[in-house]
């Protein structure tokens, strides 16, 4: 299978204030996005509202994204559900509108607590996709599913054909190297943590990422990767510096979902609120949100539209 190179990114799901899902921004999100060096994206994910969509709205983003996904693009479509029958449907969908691949965490409800669980609801959603490269996206902080994860790439191994890697959003590197290594590197491991970047580059020999912070800070990441590949050290450094400044200040306001959907609003492409339960930042907590970014010079590095 084709291995990942460059940047993905999680992009947010537009919203009108009612709640309602907004389709329209979506084609001059995809170009800002390839614009800054993005090489595709994962979408209706944590970054993406993902479980507090429809299955109907869930497929209205994929089709919207698809269309509008510029040349060489690329679409993966997070199709994880509570729900095995509507991940099926989900997967099944994204083949037949040619996303490139799926992927999917483990449920957050009921938790999951053994390799064999896992593989089992793996391998469900990927055979309704037989055709699509299938990633698993590792976030235990999401759904409590603190497992090994080379033991999961040796019981999907010769097991599930279109079994494709993993996206690793986790703070182990010694653990995403070991998969990185596993059978000369037969698996695409995505790392995906945007704060330790380099340091799967230089420890993991990371070649590909899915990125939240990526929506607007896109540009300074991919530098992190372009200042490697040219052997400038001290530039990767700095780059990669930068972001965990910026990841700094979206921690004091509840994280990527809610702080960083509000900086796209503060960089002139407003893609609404977040949907409830989640709590929307104030204006008062968006002008001192501003006051931060501004301090560490945020707006003048970053991503162009």
């Amino acid at each position: 299978m084709e291995k990942i190179i460059g940047l993905i990114d999680a992009p947010f799901t537009p919203f009108y204030e009612n709640g309602d899902v907004n389709l329209e921004p979506i084609g001059a999100y995809a170009r800002m996005l390839q614009k800054n060096g993005l090489k595709g994206v994962f979408i209706n994910g944590s970054s993406g509202e993902g479980y507090m969509l429809t299955t109907e709205e869930r497929k209205q983003l994929a089709e919207k994204w698809i269309a509008e996904a510029p040349e060489g693009f690329k679409v993966i479509v997070h199709v994880g559900s509570c729900c095995l029958r509507d991940s099926r449907e989900l997967a099944a969908h994204a083949q037949q509108i040619g996303a490139f691949g799926i992927g999917s965490m483990a449920p957050p409800f009921p938790k999951i607590g053994r390799i064999e669980e896992l593989v089992e609801y793996c391998e469900e959603i990927a055979a309704a996709a037989p055709e699509l490269p299938f990633y698993y996206y590792h976030i235990p902080a999401f759904n409590g599913a603190f497992l090994p994860m080379l033991d999961l790439l040796k019981a999907v191994d010769s097991r599930i054909p279109n079994f494709a890697g993993i996206k690793y959003t986790f703070e182990s590197l010694y653990e995403y190297n070991q998969c990185r290594l596993y059978k000369n590197g037969k698996f695409d491991m995505l790392h995906g943590q945007d704060e330790t970047i380099l340091p799967s580059l230089a420890q993991g020999g990371a070649q590909g990422g899915i990125g939240g912070t990526t929506n607007y800070n896109g540009r300074e990441l991919t530098a992190i990767i372009d200042a490697w590949k040219k052997g400038d050290i001290e530039a990767a450094r700095e780059h990669q510096n930068f972001a965990q400044e910026v990841i700094n200040v979206i921690c004091h306001y509840r994280g990527n979902i809610v702080g960083g959907k509000r900086i796209m609003k503060l960089m002139g492409f407003d893609l609404g609120p977040n949907r409830k339960p989640f709590r929307n930042m104030t204006a008062e907590e968006e002008d001192a949100m501003r006051k931060e970014l501004e301090a560490i010079n945020f707006f003048e590095r970053c991503n162009q539209f």
